[in-house]
């Protein structure tokens, strides 16, 4: 297992999530409502969790993903408490216990490492 390139695909993985948010919180339609914006998110979470674990077994083929899927997750939920919450959450009023205990974050998290997990069984295994 390559944990440095399960950990730069996590990183990568990440920024095309906040960069998907960034964008979402524009679209005045969807803007105001974080259910809308998760259930957005849970539909292109495939192809960008399928990037990145393309990405990590460009060059590892022996790891299991659920492993993969669960360091890329921890991964994001790092950058999550060093980045989004202290610049983009607390500015609007959260608190960094509202965030990780939102029930859509951690349907995310599932979603993630289970995609990734097919993925290594469809694609790598």
């Amino acid at each position: 297992m390559k944990i440095i390139r399960a950990i730069l695909s996590g990183t990568i993985i990440w920024v095309l999530i906040f960069i998907s948010f960034t964008i979402m919180s524009f679209i005045p339609v969807i803007k105001n409502s974080e259910l809308q914006q998760n259930l957005i998110l849970y539909v292109i979470l495939i192809p960008i969790v399928i990037f990145g674990s393309k990405f990590y077994y460009k060059k590892e083929q022996n790891t299991n993903g659920f492993i993969i899927g669960f360091i890329m997750a921890v991964t994001g939920l790092l950058l999550d408490t060093l980045i989004t919450v202290p610049y983009v959450i607390i500015p609007h009023n959260g608190t960094y216990t509202s965030f990780f205990i939102n029930p859509l974050l951690w349907i995310t998290i599932i979603e993630f490492i289970l995609i990734s997990y097919f993925y290594w069984k469809m694609k790598v295994k």
